[in-house]
């Protein structure tokens, strides 16, 4: 079920999702069509695509449905809901940037102000599956950040509405302006704006290879997130943890995506052996079995390692999504993990956790990007500005290093600038 590897060959990282020639021509042919023809385009294209008529004065979900789906939702998912919501809240809250001025002896000002963005898209998936914990993760860093305006767009169910806990998490979120559209040309529509949707600065969210394709070429018109990939798990443990805790986690991202990748690097063969016997006994309960197999046989492993520092160098090159320390001393690692997307300590912090209830963000870096990468967070809704305020003491002071400097690049109007001030 799981392969067998050193940790030499050990690499789950795979080349990033670009799309076929005939999944390209069709996202190029629906920005292009959004961009000329606005709500009548995301019209034709959501009767086509999601089998869903919709007049685009119906695309925006009123109040009343949202107040209906409060009524179809159970009220124990409810209830966690704002729980998580709450969590959420107060662990981006710390992520909160001050911004800050410094004045010298001289009468010199230097500074740099955080403003947050005007507008945020956010897409949510629809189709088979609901996700209102990515609600929940997307939009309240938005809003902790302080953007004013997020607009929510969401593919309609076969019968032209949204599911329930979607409408619910938004609402939990504080999201008001929700659109029935999905797809490239939700991403289209946000993107370059139509009659019934504002454009945006920024699109957050995951989507399928449709919606990554359209996030990508919009790119620099506006801002996005990340082109997620695939869910990642590596748990890296000694002789003394859990085997089937092990194998459970381990199967609670297998179950996303025959794609997704679940990785046991571990200092004893014992621990492996059982791990794999864990595995192939729970994975036959899953509803979603099919699912992991396949992810666990095409892309998990179990690497037996000499010791926990040649373990580190393996998880560091991984730089996984998720990773657990399941080892006698969490902490005493901890300091020595270089690449992570976010890291779990312990036999008690399995990885849903992190997804549905701590309050740090589940949306993380894939595909070994924890290089250079980070989780989403109020960070992202923000843009820096500097502030420089010189005087004219200051200034005389500095012209001719500055002028120097100008007339180095051969830019003598930048050093013009400076000699005009004390010319007169």
């Amino acid at each position: 079920m799981i392969r067998r590897v050193t940790s030499d060959t050990l690499d789950t990282k795979r080349q990033t999702e670009v799309g076929t020639p005939e999944q390209q021509s069709t996202v190029t042919q629906i920005l292009q069509s959004v961009k000329e023809d606005g709500d009548a385009a995301l019209r034709l294209w959501t009767e086509k695509l999601d089998r869903v008529a919709l007049e685009p004065q119906a695309f925006r979900v009123q109040p009343e449905e949202v107040a209906r789906a409060y009524e179809k939702t159970p009220q124990h998912l409810v209830t966690a809901l704002r729980g998580a919501g709450e969590r959420i809240q107060r662990f981006h809250e710390r992520q909160r940037r001050v911004s800050w001025w410094e004045t010298d002896d001289d009468g010199t000002i230097l500074g740099q102000r955080f403003i947050p963005l005007a507008t945020v898209g956010l897409y949510v998936p629809g189709g088979r599956a609901a996700y209102p914990s990515s609600v929940l993760m997307n939009a309240i860093p938005a809003r902790v950040a302080g953007v004013r305006r997020i607009a929510m767009v969401t593919p309609p169910m076969k019968d032209g509405t949204i599911h329930p806990a979607i409408l619910v998490a938004a609402d939990i979120a504080g999201v008001k302006e929700i659109y029935k559209v999905g797809g490239a040309q939700a991403i289209a529509a946000l993107a370059y704006g139509t009659e019934s949707l504002p454009q945006v600065d920024k699109i957050v969210g995951p989507g399928n290879i449709y919606v990554a394709l359209a996030k990508r070429a919009v790119f620099g018109l506006v801002d996005i997130d990340m082109i997620a990939g695939p869910s990642e798990i590596v748990v890296l443990a000694d002789h003394n943890a859990h085997p089937a805790y092990i194998a459970a986690d381990l199967l609670s991202q297998a179950e996303h995506d025959p794609h997704a990748s679940a990785v046991l690097v571990t200092t004893s063969a014992e621990l492996a052996d059982a791990v794999e016997s864990e595995l192939t006994r729970q994975c036959e309960r899953l509803s979603r079995s099919d699912i992991a197999a396949a992810s666990l046989r095409n892309h998990g492993a179990i690497c037996v390692v000499g010791s926990l520092e040649e373990g580190l160098t393996v998880v560091n090159r991984l730089a996984p999504e998720h990773l657990e320390l399941m080892v006698d001393a969490p902490w005493a690692l901890l300091g020595k993990i270089k690449n992570a997307g976010a890291v779990f300590l312990g036999p008690h912090s399995p990885e849903p956790v992190g997804d549905y209830w701590a309050g740090p963000n589940h949306v993380l870096p894939t595909n070994g990007t924890a290089r250079f990468s980070s989780p989403l967070g109020v960070d992202d809704f923000v843009k820096r500005s500097s502030v420089i305020a010189y005087n004219r003491n200051a200034l005389e002071r500095d012209a001719d290093h500055i002028i120097t400097l100008a007339e180095n690049e051969g830019l003598g109007a930048h050093a013009e600038a400076i000699r005009i001030r004390f010319s007169r």
